[in-house]
């Protein structure tokens, strides 16, 4: 089987499928209408967000037998239409997930101790203690919308701490020791940090939204390790200049480009400019899952999955 790679990866991918007997070729450059065009002599594509894999290049991967992406989520690939071509599809969520609970308990921990102010304060020559007082986790509710791998990474992180953790998920009985699977309207009764964990579909889009966070009973903290497109960002500002939010970390922004690799090239929206202004807002460039060991661990997921369908 022929395997075309469109995204640098963790060098054990090649290395490894090359030692199982795949055929692996590299093109990180070449555009989208270029790589259509060759598509048709490879069973398999192992990519990140390059680019969107839509119908029209489905159509011309006439061999393809399955997709790999080395990240959590499939939104850049027509997922219905790769499924009534048999094409098998493969993510790795279990590569990044350590990662991502990391990366939200630190989020949270930095916005509570003021952390960012208090480091740029200091360099600036300014000792204010007072002005820096944190607050604590202990004794908090922390909710959490998901409840996969990444909702669930999270929640063990939180074992440390003497808090109730809730869950809210589309599915049911996904709650377990680590967290307490409830209604919605218990969720927004008692949450005071609000951590989201779903991946990008048509119910999760702009559905952090003003009617939505102002279904919460008590002013609360938000992070979002998930997905930008997921929350209406002028309405986040609102609620953070209201004090309905009390502060933010983000690591994803709805002005992200599909292949997650740039933000905006237009104008500076005006949300983004209160963001970047706001001392209670956190921000990062979509790394939540991107460590040197999920680098390893997502490279071997998407290996360990090809070898068990295709070996």
């Amino acid at each position: 089987m022929n395997i075309l790679h469109l995204d640098t990866n963790h060098s054990l991918l090649i290395n490894q499928l090359n030692d199982l007997g795949f055929t692996n070729h590299e093109d990180y450059k070449s555009s989208k209408e270029v790589v259509e065009a060759i598509i048709h002599k490879y069973d398999g594509i192992i990519l990140r967000s390059r680019f969107t894999i839509d119908k029209q290049f489905l159509d011309a991967a006439k061999k393809l037998k399955f997709i790999g992406r080395v990240g959590a989520g499939l939104e850049n690939i027509d997922c219905d239409y790769a499924a009534q071509k048999g094409i098998y599809l493969i993510a790795a969520p279990e590569g990044n997930r350590n990662a991502v609970g990391e990366h939200a308990l630190g989020m949270l921990l930095s916005l509570f101790n003021k952390l960012i102010k208090a480091d740029a304060e200091v360099r600036a020559g300014k000792w204010l203690r007072e002005e820096n007082r944190g607050i604590e986790l202990d004794g908090r509710t922390v909710g959490l919308i998901g409840y996969g791998n990444m909702g669930k990474s999270f929640a063990k992180k939180l074992r440390g701490f003497d808090v109730e953790v809730l869950c809210y998920d589309i599915k049911d009985n996904v709650g377990d020791a680590n967290a307490k699977q409830v209604s919605l309207t218990e969720f927004q009764e008692k949450v005071d940090v609000l951590s989201l964990h779903t991946p990008q579909t048509p119910l999760t889009l702009n559905m952090i939204n003003a009617a939505f966070i102002n279904q919460f009973k008590k002013p609360f903290w938000f992070i979002n390790t998930a997905r930008g497109k997921s929350v209406v960002t002028t309405d986040l500002v609102s609620a953070l200049k209201s004090g309905k939010i009390l502060g933010a970390g983000l690591d994803v922004l709805e002005y992200e480009k599909a292949s997650f690799e740039n933000l905006f090239s237009s104008e500076m929206p005006e949300a983004f400019k209160y963001l970047i202004q706001a001392e209670n807002v956190l921000l990062s460039p979509h790394v939540a899952g991107w460590t040197i060991e999920s680098k390893e661990r997502l490279a071997q997921t998407i290996v360990d999955k090809i070898k068990a369908k295709f070996c």
